[in-house]
């Protein structure tokens, strides 16, 4: 039962993806060219909310679909981890004009190039996967 409300949830956020256009190549160029506010608005306002939602948690101790309570393990600071990955991650967003989100997202909408974007993004997880333990964590 829990997959079905996964599902609903999935296609929510990919018609909502779809229709506030951040699935879009043409966005998604257009932020990198500096020639909009729109992704930036998307993503601050992404950002934001998810910043509230985790202090909600925090402070009202939720708990998840499994009555457990939700905890946030703090992470190692690092710098060379986040911008290696920074930089891999927007290369491959650029490259491609689609980030994990809306690969899915355009492949419900029909649009089949996008499959030659996500065989890619499967194999770039496969060689993080061979790689993982020579790289910075």
């Amino acid at each position: 039962m829990r997959s079905i409300g996964y599902l609903l949830i999935g296609i929510f956020f990919g018609i909502v993806m779809f229709k506030s256009e951040a699935a879009s190549w043409f966005r998604i160029y257009e932020m990198f060219q500096f020639q909009s506010f729109h992704m930036y608005g998307i993503i601050g306002s992404a950002l934001v909310l998810g910043v509230i939602g985790v202090q909600i948690i925090k402070r009202k101790n939720l708990k998840n679909f499994f009555g457990q309570r939700i905890t946030f393990i703090p992470k190692e600071k690092s710098f060379s981890r986040y911008m290696y990955g920074g930089i891999i991650f927007g290369l491959g967003w650029a490259l491609a004009g689609a980030c994990p989100g809306p690969i899915f997202t355009l492949i419900g909408a029909g649009f089949m190039p996008i499959l030659i974007v996500f065989a890619g993004s499967l194999l770039g997880t496969f060689l993080y996967g061979l790689l993982r333990k020579k790289l910075p964590h």
